[in-house]
């Protein structure tokens, strides 16, 4: 199994009632997840959420905490993927889809509908409402 790291990011509106989605095109049917994706060689998790919104969203962000972490294994692809799931917050840019044959749809989506589509334990609406989160520390900034 070849492991594969995908990164997203929960971003909110100025309410937080809403959060950040992206419906993708899927082979069979499109799909809504967190904007984000894989990591490439030599990227940090911060760094690859930075250019995957970026890149599926037209937004800028500052990479803020780690909201979750879970896995699942992909048989027929040969992959374990690790997801990392972080807050983040716009700090520029406008919502406009950068590759329309993968991102069909960029949207606002109420945080009820939207937790059901975050791949961390359905039943986090508390959770994803008051924010809860743990530290990230990039690479520059460990101690060792």
């Amino acid at each position: 199994m070849k492991r594969v790291d995908v990164v997203y990011v929960l971003l909110f509106d100025e309410t937080s009632e809403k959060i950040l989605m992206v419906k993708n095109f899927g082979d069979e049917s499109s799909y809504y997840t967190l904007p984000g994706g894989a990591v490439e060689d030599g990227e940090t998790l911060e760094e690859a959420a930075i250019r995957e919104i970026k890149e599926e969203t037209g937004l800028e962000i500052d990479v803020r905490n780690v909201f979750g972490i879970s896995e699942q294994f992909f048989e027929a692809r040969g992959h374990h993927v690790v997801f990392f799931v972080f807050t983040g917050k716009i700090t520029g840019g406008k919502i406009e889809i950068q590759f329309p044959d993968e991102i069909e749809e960029v949207l606002w989506m109420p945080v009820e509908m939207a937790e059901t589509f975050i791949p961390v334990p359905l039943g986090v609406k508390d959770r994803i409402k008051k924010n809860t989160t743990v530290t990230y520390l990039p690479p520059e900034n460990l101690v060792h």
